[in-house]
């Protein structure tokens, strides 16, 4: 298994990290987990060379935490790296960390954590680890030697990145990183701002949930034919890992399948090429043009007789389409004037004949329409 150094240590970090918040589930509809199935996965990543397991208080309804450590507790402790994470939203107090940390110790069946995460730092509750002493608490626990090395996983603006950095001499960040939210997500900016203040990123999400490991048929085919035999989700692995500041690359690995691909992956690691670059730009805009409606904002169906903004409520939907941030969307769409929504078209039809993409413009924004009206039910 490849390995990269943790700064100056010397603790050799697996490339692959084995993230367990999507392990094997005893039916789909509930949380609990298949403890003979999980177990068999960590058994197999850990012979396999992958000593990073990365949890949290929250994970699979609060049972993560209480698998994954006695899960681990057959190995020597020093042999692998534990993580997990303060849940930030569940605080209202100094007194609800110190009493939520020392549950996980016990949880976890251990005496330290080698990596510890203030949990999902976002625009609602970033402030509250510092207001409330968590960072503080933490740092006292980091001198204690119960924390080896303490950070952050991040879910916010960049503003708000370089705000978090000011509060305390991190050890290491957490980010989503992948090909698609590279641009999407500004992941690109966020993995710049943390390499130039030395901090090693840890990877999350680098198969996007799942949906990079199939992204499309066209995208399919793009891998495909560039390298026969090879998973897609296996070009989303190499993305991440091929940057240099990345330490260890998190993949939430739901079965047997996942795991041997991904480690196979790992053990036999190529950065991406220039012209393996190029691969997943192609797949990128493949897969992009699969979910997205068509509409180039030439503006020649505007002005719609009803009021409908049509390229802006394409342009809204495009960008929900990519990047499935339904909150985003609905801010967006609140934001726009009322009688410019898709619902206010009747469908008379004039902008279709308008239209150089051909695009059936009324039955699009119908659609549109009623996928965001579901959410309100």
């Amino acid at each position: 298994m490849e390995k990269r150094t943790y700064r100056s240590s010397g603790a050799a970090v697996s490339l692959l990290g084995l993230g367990c918040m999507r392990l094997p589930k005893v039916s789909p509809d509930k949380e609990d987990i298949d403890l003979a199935a999980a177990q068999e996965m960590v058994d197999y990543a850990y012979a396999h060379g992958v000593n990073y397991f990365d949890t949290a208080y929250v994970y699979h309804g609060g049972t993560s935490e209480r698998f994954i450590g006695p899960a681990l507790k057959k190995y020597p402790r020093d042999s692998y790296l534990l993580a997990t994470k303060m849940p930030g939203w569940d605080l209202t107090c100094r007194e609800d960390a110190v009493k939520i940390f020392e549950e996980q110790l016990a949880n976890c069946q251990v005496d330290y954590f080698d990596f510890y995460l203030c949990h999902s730092l976002s625009e609602s509750n970033y402030r509250k680890y510092k207001d409330l002493g968590v960072i503080d608490y933490l740092d006292e626990q980091k001198k204690a030697g119960r924390i080896r090395r303490l950070g952050f996983s991040f879910h916010a603006t960049l503003p708000i990145l370089e705000e978090v950095l000011t509060w305390y001499p991190w050890d290491f960040a957490q980010i989503q990183l992948n090909y698609l939210d590279w641009t999407a997500q500004k992941a690109k900016e966020q993995y710049e701002i943390l390499t130039s203040r030395g901090l090693p990123v840890i990877v999350m999400e680098p198969v996007r949930g799942g949906a990079l490991a199939d992204p499309c048929p066209e995208s399919n085919r793009i891998f495909q034919e560039a390298a026969p035999g090879r998973s897609p989700a296996s070009w989303a692995i190499r993305y991440a890992a091929s940057l240099p500041g990345v330490l260890t690359v998190l993949s939430g690995m739901s079965n047997m399948e996942q795991l041997r691909d991904n480690v196979a992956t790992m053990e036999a690691f190529s950065p991406l090429s220039p012209v393996d670059h190029a691969v997943v730009e192609k797949a990128l805009e493949a897969y992009k043009r699969h979910v997205t409606i068509p509409c180039t904002g030439c503006r020649y169906c505007m002005d719609c007789p009803a009021g409908v903004d049509i390229p802006l409520m394409f342009k809204l939907y495009n960008e929900y389409a990519v990047t499935r941030e339904k909150g985003d969307y609905k801010k967006a769409l609140a934001q726009a004037p009322e009688g410019a929504l898709m619902h206010s078209c009747v469908a008379c039809g004039v902008c279709m004949s308008h239209c150089p993409q051909s695009i059936r413009i009324p039955e699009e924004l119908a659609k549109i329409r009623d996928k965001v009206d579901s959410w309100k039910k």
